[in-house]
C-alpha cells in the first residue's frame, strides 16, 4: 500500500509539472523575447533561451536612456508610465466602487427582511447567465449620449456598482456573522447602515481583501470595454496601450522585443498579489464553498 501511494503521488507530481510547464512557456517565451537584442528575435525564436542578454528594451520602454534602437517602422513609443497610472486608476476606481456596493447588496440579502427579498436575490444571481458581450452596444450607446466617452467616468461606470458574483461571495460570510453583535448595536441606537458600516464589515476583512484581489486581476486585465470607451492617451489602459502600439507597424514587423518587455512589466503587479495574496484566495474560495 505505501508503495502504491508513492507511486500514485509521483504520476499527480508530474501530471502538475506538465501543466505548470504549458501554463508557464508562453510567460517564459515573452521574457526571453523581452532580454533579446531586436536583430536576434527571429534567428533565436526556436530557442528557450538567447545568445545575448540585454535589459535595454525595459530601459526604452520606460522612456531611459538605453543602448537598444528600436526596430525600423515601428510606430510611436508607449508611454508606459502614463498607460500605467491610468491602469491604476481605472483599477482602483472600478475595484473599490464594486467592493462597497457590492458588500452593502450583499448585506442586505443577508440580513434585512422585505418581500421579495429571495426572488430578488435568485434573480440577480441569474443575471450572471448573460454574456457579457450582449451589453457592450446599449452600453456604449449610453455613454456616447451622456458625453463620457473618453474618460474614467465612462470606463467605470456599467460595471461600478455591483456584480453579481461579488454579491453572493460576500453574503455567504455575512450570513455567518454572529447575530448577537448586531442585535447588540440595534439595541445601542445603531441604523442598519452603520451596523453594516461599523460591526459587519470590519468582521470579513480576509473575504473583502480575497475579493479585491480577484477583482483588481480582472480590471487589470480588461481590455474590449476600455478600448471602446478610452481611446485618448490620457485614459488609454495599459492593455489598450500594448494594441495600439502592436497595430502601429503597418505593413512592418512589430517591435516584438519591446513590446514583450511592456508586457512582462506590465504583469508586475498582478504576479506580486499572487505570489502575496495567493493562498488567501484559495483559503477563502474554499470556505465559501463549504458554505
Amino acid at each position: 500500500m505505501p508503495r502504491t501511494l508513492n507511486i500514485q503521488r509521483l504520476v499527480g507530481y508530474g501530471v502538475l509539472a506538465v501543466f505548470c510547464f504549458v501554463s508557464l512557456l508562453p510567460v517564459w517565451m515573452a521574457l526571453k523575447t523581452a532580454i533579446t537584442f531586436p536583430s536576434d528575435v527571429f534567428t533565436s525564436a526556436d530557442s528557450l533561451w538567447t545568445d545575448r542578454i540585454t535589459f535595454g528594451n525595459f530601459l526604452r520602454v520606460l522612456g531611459l536612456p538605453s543602448d537598444v534602437p528600436p526596430p525600423a517602422n515601428t510606430g510611436s513609443p508607449i508611454d508606459f508610465m502614463i498607460a500605467l497610472r491610468n491602469s491604476v486608476v481605472y483599477t482602483g476606481l472600478l475595484v473599490s466602487g464594486q467592493l462597497f456596493f457590492s458588500s452593502l447588496a450583499a448585506y442586505a440579502f443577508a440580513r434585512l427582511r422585505f418581500p421579495g427579498r429571495d426572488a430578488l436575490f435568485y434573480s440577480f444571481i441569474a443575471a450572471t447567465m448573460i454574456p457579457s458581450i450582449v451589453l457592450f452596444i446599449p452600453n456604449f450607446i449610453l455613454i456616447r449620449q451622456l458625453g463620457l466617452l473618453n474618460t474614467f467616468a465612462g470606463m467605470v461606470a456599467p460595471n461600478i456598482l455591483m456584480l453579481p458574483f461579488a454579491v453572493f461571495f460576500l453574503r455567504q460570510f455575512f450570513l455567518s456573522t454572529p447575530k448577537e453583535l448586531e442585535e447588540a448595536a440595534r439595541l445601542d441606537g445603531l441604523n442598519w447602515f452603520r451596523v453594516y458600516w461599523h460591526i459587519a464589515l470590519p468582521l470579513q476583512r480576509g473575504p473583502l481583501a480575497t475579493l479585491a484581489i480577484l477583482l483588481s486581476i480582472q480590471a487589470w486585465n480588461d481590455f474590449f470595454w476600455p478600448f471602446l470607451v478610452g481611446q485618448k492617451e490620457n485614459v488609454q489602459v495599459m492593455a489598450v496601450a500594448l494594441a495600439n502600439y502592436q497595430s502601429q507597424t503597418g505593413q512592418g514587423q512589430p517591435d516584438w522585443t519591446g513590446l514583450m518587455a511592456a508586457v512582462m512589466l506590465s504583469i508586475i503587479p498582478v504576479l506580486v498579489l499572487l505570489v502575496f495574496f495567493g493562498r488567501r484566495i484559495v483559503e477563502s474560495l474554499q470556505t465559501s464553498g463549504m458554505k
